[in-house]
């Protein structure tokens, strides 16, 4: 068979769509996630909890490893792998001041510098005794929306106020 004739016998525009979709199908589950997931982009994604207590005070932590001058900020940390959004607001919350909450209305979805995403979610306060960890966080507060720190973070500050048109980001 000379070389037109190979050619000839390659499948061609619609055929290998086609194709492509037979063996998408034939593969399923466990390996098209894996697949999925080494073509995209992976995200790390920081999760913020604006937590208010019964008389609309909220609470702010002042976070050791965060730039001099702007330390103060909401509880903030990262979602862990399996782990949902909510979640990981009520973990950060609780790990870094012992306090229980739930999270509630998602008010900031975007993605941020390079391969971060930015979640936001007002939280309730459900109870607890305030305590730091020590470590990550240098003190914690509950204070009114019109005495804020001024080492506040100013995306937070935004997202305190209901201004959401800029990232939370440390």
């Amino acid at each position: 068979m000379d070389g037109l004739a190979i050619i000839s016998t390659l499948p061609r525009g619609n055929d290998v769509k086609r194709l492509i979709a037979r063996l998408w199908r034939a593969i399923r589950g466990p390996m098209q996630w894996r697949l999925l997931w080494l073509a995209h982009a992976t995200f790390m994604v920081g999760v913020t909890g604006i937590v208010r207590d019964s008389e609309g005070r909220v609470l702010l932590l002042k976070h050791r490893l965060w730039p001099e001058g702007r330390q103060w900020g909401l509880p903030s940390g990262y979602a862990k792998r399996r782990e949902t959004f909510e979640d990981t607001v009520a973990r950060e919350v609780r790990e870094e001041t012992g306090l229980e909450v739930r999270a509630h209305r998602l008010v900031l979805l975007k993605s941020g510098f390079r391969l971060r995403l930015e979640v936001a979610y007002e939280a309730e306060f459900l109870g607890g005794t305030l305590r730091t960890d020590g470590f990550e966080i240098l003190e914690a507060g509950w204070f009114s929306p019109d005495d804020l720190p001024e080492e506040l973070q100013e995306g937070h500050r935004l997202l305190i106020r209901g201004e959401t048109a800029r990232p939370a980001t440390p």
